[in-house]
């Protein structure tokens, strides 16, 4: 795998596990008033800073084990089984 394959492939990592953790943590306000143009969902302090470190640690990660067994195992796509027959 060349440098920029990699770097896509964590590209996609990335977004996918930032997705995943964008609603963990949010807490919507009660009983405080809303801003002009925001719906009533709209979480008071996102965090979205802390929400990109730990989208980076956790997408580190799976770019490892991914990594890990596609280029040191050496397992592929080809190495499935083909379950529509020829």
């Amino acid at each position: 795998m060349g440098w920029v394959s990699g770097l896509a492939i964590f590209f996609i990592i990335w977004w996918t596990v930032l997705f995943a953790v964008l609603p963990f943590g949010n807490q919507i306000p009660e009983g405080e008033e809303q801003l002009l143009g925001t719906q009533e969902e709209t979480p008071s302090n996102p965090r979205m800073m802390k929400k990109a470190m730990i989208t980076t640690v956790i997408s580190v990660l799976v770019f490892g084990a991914f990594y890990l067994v596609t280029e040191v195992l050496g397992f592929s796509f080809s190495d499935f089984p083909q379950f529509v027959p020829s």
